[in-house]
């Protein structure tokens, strides 16, 4: 990519996968804007209009959304809120701008009880609020905005703010032996590799008017369990001298929780292997590599 300037707007700066966003390696010429809630509220149509006529936008990578799971089943308008109206209205405002925009989804769109991975046009069936929220917000995004990628992801972790990762870490330092449930599976994704995968289709959507569009699902290769989950993060924290625990597997009745999970979650993601030639690595070498930074201290 030469050094042209490319300005892309991104909603969500300060989450997990903003902060990811914010310090991926962008070509040269590109600069991100991620401006806080008291200049872009998202839920609000003349504050996202002010944001886009900022500058000469070329995309919008919308990463805010309403993450709180099982507080969504009883705070539901604010879920629909974050996660059903703001991408409505961000997807009008890219369309009439005439510019491609990004809406970061979730696996959680599914109902779980298929034995093979999902792919893209599998129908959708949302077990909870949240998961209700994210599947409105992806049907506005494609109807509001001809060139708009979904891109659904699963088991977001990473060193900055709340994750299952953190979690494990912070339990491990307070107890020897952890419970966590072994029936659910899922392809755990890296929020950093995640970035990258974004930032390369964005960068494909503003050189290309072409570029295909519509549902994506990312991932990093290879699933488990979020009891297998928890033994790597265990293992990799002990081996850089981190606080490590015994897992012991439960079942999801034994945890219950305030909005039901699907049990298998994983996403298929050859189509972006396809279209956009991305393939994220194994999820194994990712979590390694946040806990050695968690454990370093050289998360920014």
């Amino acid at each position: 990519m030469d050094e042209t300037p490319v300005d892309i707007l991104l909603t969500g700066g300060q989450g997990q996968l903003g902060l990811a966003l914010r310090q991926a390696c962008w070509p040269g010429g590109v600069t991100l804007h991620a401006p806080g809630r008291d200049t872009l509220d998202i839920t609000d149509a003349q504050s996202i209009g002010r944001a886009l006529a900022a500058a000469p936008f070329a995309a919008v990578i919308n990463a805010a959304a309403y993450t709180a799971v099982d507080q969504a089943e009883s705070d539901v308008a604010e879920a629909f809120a974050c996660n059903a109206l703001a991408p409505a209205r961000l997807a009008e405002a890219a369309a009439a701008a005439g510019v491609p925009l990004i809406h970061v989804s979730t696996d959680y769109v599914f109902d779980g009880t298929a034995e093979r991975p999902y792919v893209e046009d599998d129908p959708t069936h949302p077990l909870s609020v949240y998961g209700q929220s994210k599947c409105a917000g992806e049907w506005a995004v494609l109807a509001a905005c001809p060139r708009s990628v979904v891109a659904r992801t699963s088991w977001v972790i990473s060193p900055w703010r709340a994750n299952f990762l953190k979690t494990m870490l912070r339990l491990a330092g307070e107890r020897e032996i952890v419970r966590v449930v072994d029936d659910q599976r899922g392809r755990p994704t890296s929020a950093i590799d995640l970035a990258g995968a974004l930032a390369a289709m964005a960068l494909r959507l503003v050189q290309d008017s072409g570029a295909p569009t519509g549902i994506y699902h990312l991932a990093n290769e290879g699933e488990t369990t979020w009891a297998g989950l928890a033994e790597e993060i265990f293992a990799c924290s002990a081996a850089v001298g981190g606080a490590s625990a015994k897992v012991e597997p439960i079942p999801t009745r034994a945890y219950p929780t305030p909005a039901a999970r699907p049990m298998n979650s994983r996403l298929d993601t050859a189509k972006v292997e396809r279209d956009f030639g991305i393939k994220l690595r194994s999820w194994r070498p990712a979590v390694r590599e946040i806990v050695a930074a968690l454990n370093e201290g050289t998360v920014q």
